[in-house]
């Protein structure tokens, strides 16, 4: 594997990393595959381009402006559409997802149709770095998603209520006898995670384009990640994305390009088979 294609597979985990690590942090808390994963990065894309754009706002301020409204977005599906659920089976929340997405989506195609589109930032030349190419772009990405990953450490490890989400998604039941609200962990949970999304749609905007199917685009490979590093483990997330990246990049070695998006179908299924519980994921004790 060629120095270029190690930098592209960094980039791709990069860019996954801090999404899988929020699916993984909305599953341990709410119990199911939440899909609307890519009708969330999607909003994020949109609402940083609105205002970087059309109302002409620096692409930091836009990013955090993208980043706030995304957890509006996110925690609103919550309280209006899945929490009203609670109880219903995994698979039931998993279709709803689905159909959240969906709607996110078209709701963007009706108002900004489907047309590509991308930030207005300055044209830098890619630097070249012992052969390899890398922009400017890519590599904030990089350090970017670092700094989440070390900041989502801090929190879960070091704060109050991070020790309160990871009792939560222990044992939820545990956790209220001792005092734990919920409530407020689930929507401080939605909340964190909406900022990654729409952070993740920022990055999206920056790497690749701004479309209507850009965080559905996305979400195999993040779906992926949280699978390979153990769903429901964030530090497991961080691992599988570096993997998918890094298998991503070795497709096109042997296969076209547009191959690439099967690789996460191909891990989920070699995964579950050998591995369900994942990389870093506790298998579930059944009596």
């Amino acid at each position: 594997m060629s120095l270029q294609m190690i930098v592209n597979a960094l980039v791709n985990a990069a860019l996954i990393a801090p999404p899988a690590m929020a699916f993984s942090l909305l599953f341990g808390i709410l119990r199911f595959p939440n899909f609307a994963i890519g009708g969330y990065i999607t909003v994020g894309a949109f609402a940083a381009y609105t205002l970087n754009v059309p109302l002409g706002l620096p692409l930091p301020l836009a990013a955090a402006g993208a980043m706030t409204f995304t957890a509006l977005v996110v925690w609103g599906a919550h309280v209006v559409v899945f929490r009203p659920m609670q109880g219903q089976s995994a698979i039931t929340l998993l279709v709803v997802s689905i159909a959240v997405t969906l709607i996110l989506e078209n709701l963007i195609r009706l108002f900004f149709s489907a047309d590509v589109r991308g930030f207005d930032i300055p044209l830098q030349r890619p630097w070249n770095v012992f052969g390899a190419r890398i922009t400017p772009e890519q590599v904030e990405i990089i350090v970017w998603s670092l700094v989440i990953g070390v900041m989502l450490h801090l929190l879960l490890a070091h704060t109050r209520i991070g020790r309160a989400m990871r009792a939560v998604a222990d044992n939820p039941m545990l956790a209220a006898i001792r005092g734990v609200s919920a409530a407020h962990v689930t929507a401080f949970t939605t909340a964190i995670c909406g900022a990654l999304f729409g952070l993740t749609g920022v990055f999206a905007g920056l790497d690749l384009v701004i479309e209507p199917l850009v965080g559905w685009n996305l979400t195999i490979p993040i779906f992926a990640a949280a699978i390979l590093g153990g769903i429901g483990s964030p530090y497991g997330a961080i691992l599988g994305a570096i993997l998918v990246g890094l298998a991503e990049e070795a497709t096109i070695l042997v296969l076209p390009s547009t191959y690439k998006i099967a690789v996460g179908f191909v891990i989920i299924a070699v995964l579950l088979l050998v591995r369900p519980q994942g990389l870093l994921g506790t298998a579930e004790i059944k009596k």
